[in-house]
């Protein structure tokens, strides 16, 4: 899982066709509740280390990829590897 920092983020749009999830929404998407997930963007980004280089999909991004409840099971706020 990654973050991005709402304070250095344009709002470009570049990042969202990149996630292989279809995970990025713009902040102004009204399809869902993001107050959610922009509380956790805000404060992890702020901890966790910067990801600046693509790196391959994980192996087993499909076979999460729709499931249900994924993040109350498999979320850590344990840092990644950054760059």
């Amino acid at each position: 899982m990654l973050v991005i920092n709402p304070d250095e983020c344009i709002d470009c749009g570049v990042c969202e066709p990149e996630c292989p999830a279809d995970a990025i929404r713009a902040h102004t998407d009204k399809r869902d509740d993001l107050t959610r997930w922009l509380k956790l963007n805000d404060e992890y980004s702020r901890v966790w280390p910067q990801v600046t280089k693509a790196r391959p999909h994980d192996d087993n991004a499909k076979h999460y990829d729709g499931e249900p409840h994924k993040f109350e099971k498999y979320f850590s706020p344990l840092p990644g590897q950054g760059d």
